[in-house]
């Protein structure tokens, strides 16, 4: 006697299938250790709402997390830079230092446009050891009005 499969199982195997690249990627995600990066940081001082001319200016803080539970980190650089790729702000003076799961962080307040909606940080760190990048982020928020609006940006490795 053969057994015969119902017309179900080739589609929930294809199924599975096209999953298993999916799920891969989620282990892939997880950066590799290093020991240093240097990273560029979107920002937004403003960004322009119904028309061109109508700005809403936005506070932008950017915040640098050590994710590793064992290393420390050591920020080095954190430089602000308009929309044209011009130096507006060093931030770092001295290098800083940041422990496991610490964070720090750098403000440019709502009435500084002058970044623009371009505007950029570069920031560089490194560590002793390998360790785990930071997470490397700004948030905007603004309001004006009754008008808010709130969104996130995620830095991006240049180099190591």
């Amino acid at each position: 006697m053969r057994y015969r499969y119902p017309r179900t199982v080739p589609a929930i195997l294809l199924f599975m299938l096209t999953l298993l690249p999916a799920m891969a990627a989620g282990a892939a995600d997880v950066p590799a250790k290093t020991s240093g990066q240097t990273v560029y940081v979107p920002a937004y001082s403003h960004i322009y709402h119904g028309n061109k001319n109508a700005k809403l200016l936005l506070s932008v803080t950017l915040s640098i997390r050590n994710v590793d539970p064992d290393n420390p980190i050591t920020i080095t650089v954190v430089d602000y830079y308009e929309t044209r790729g011009k130096l507006v702000r060093q931030f770092v003076k001295a290098p800083v230092s940041l422990g496991p799961l610490w964070s720090e962080r750098y403000i440019i307040p709502q009435d500084d446009s002058s970044g623009g909606s371009g505007a950029n940080f570069i920031v560089k760190w490194q560590a002793a050891a390998p360790a785990n990048p930071p997470i490397i982020e700004t948030i905007m928020i603004g309001t004006q009005s009754q008008l808010g609006i709130s969104f996130t940006s995620r830095g991006q490795a240049l180099q190591n």
